[in-house]
């Protein structure tokens, strides 16, 4: 489920608007980040234990040396430079798959407006067109979120659903022996060849109409091949593995590299000793919660916190989509005069005053003269 807090600093006045999100756990990079701050500190406290209690003068110079080297050499790797691109990559991608996700309003709108007839058989050619759009995008959300597939797995639960009669699944396995392409296009094909027998039958008002019909469910089509290609081609593995070990690595050798040393030996950057890493822990915190940032959201198709509501969403579209294609006259509402009905009637009367033929202002001043006279 999607973690929904805007609407809590819908107003930003005051000291310390965004603090109260900091308390939030569901969702928070608290939630993400505890596991790997837990194995972190254990080997940073395991390595201090070694460092402080079970090692002789000697060996402590050595793991000092050591520690230095590590601390050193750390800052080479340019985790911010490859994190801060990759996590950006991340969210732009994330982003072009929102603006992916297909919508059937616009087109149920377009139904209810072109394809005319409140008889039975109108009805049912506008609900088949709803249900063929509908049918479209379940296909391919099955394709691509694992909760979906799992509430959907085979044509029998769409036959059940309601999504497909005994006839068009007999169909769609036929086809499916043909080809092993997925067949996510056929219910759009069959909304335009509906729309086009529409459109013989009188249904549609003319070309224009019908065009605009399909162009719309076409761009739904689109919307849903967009998706299937979002799923289809990912990140190159191989950038993904050299952030992921770049990043750990850095804290690996920061295990040894920011360890507090002997301030006695007065070793560089070494003048204090404490046992808390307050600021290695606080850098871990930002960069691996960086990280999990793009783990989240590199597939927002499965059911994490984060991810798009599929299941959600396929209901939303059934009911919009029937409420709009199929409202029938009784979804409109009576035409009546408003109540700004007289006021913009007096304006056009006055407006139309200027448009009359043979008025001036001068004329307009001289009747004004006389009559004051």
């Amino acid at each position: 489920m999607v973690v929904r807090y805007t609407n809590k600093i819908a107003n930003t006045k005051g000291f310390g608007s965004f603090t109260r999100l900091l308390a939030k756990w569901q969702g928070s990079v608290y939630k993400l980040v505890w596991r790997d701050v837990l194995v972190y500190l254990l080997l940073y406290y395991l390595f201090s234990f070694i460092y402080r209690f079970a090692l002789d003068d000697v060996q402590k110079r050595v793991f000092e040396k050591v520690s230095l080297h590590c601390g050193h050499f750390r800052t080479l790797i340019p985790i911010s430079f490859v994190l801060g691109f990759y996590v950006s990559l991340i969210v732009s991608r994330w982003w072009g798959m929102y603006l992916s996700m297909p919508w059937p309003d616009t087109a149920s709108i377009l139904l209810s407006t072109h394809f005319h007839g409140t008889d039975a058989r109108s009805r049912m050619m506008r609900c088949t067109v709803i249900r063929y759009l509908n049918l479209g995008i379940l296909m391919t959300f099955c394709m691509i979120a694992p909760g979906v597939k799992a509430a959907y797995p085979g044509l029998e639960n769409f036959v059940e659903a309601g999504y497909l009669t005994e006839s068009e699944k007999e169909t769609l396995d036929r086809l499916e022996r043909k080809s092993s392409q997925h067949k996510t296009y056929l219910p759009f094909l069959w909304a335009c060849k509906v729309v086009e027998r529409g459109r013989r039958e009188g249904k549609v008002k003319d070309e224009i109409s019908q065009k605009s019909l399909t162009d719309e469910i076409l761009k739904l089509r689109g919307c849903c091949g967009e998706l299937l290609g979002w799923d289809d081609y990912n990140i190159p593995l191989v950038y993904t593995q050299v952030v992921t070990i770049a990043v750990y690595s850095f804290f690996l050798f920061s295990v040894l590299g920011e360890q507090f040393l002997d301030p006695a030996q007065n070793y560089a950057n070494n003048l204090i000793d404490l046992y808390v890493p307050i600021f290695s822990l606080l850098q871990f915190v930002f960069y691996i919660g960086w990280l999990k940032v793009a783990e989240s959201l590199i597939n927002p198709f499965g059911e994490d916190e984060h991810d798009f509501e599929f299941t959600a969403l396929i209901g939303r579209h059934l009911e919009m989509s029937y409420m709009l294609g199929d409202c029938g006259e009784a979804g409109f509402p009576t035409m009546v005069s408003e109540a700004y009905w007289d006021a913009t009637l007096a304006a056009q009367n006055e407006a139309s005053q200027f448009n009359q033929p043979g008025f001036s202002l001068a004329n307009q001043f001289a009747v004004d003269s006389n009559s004051v006279a």
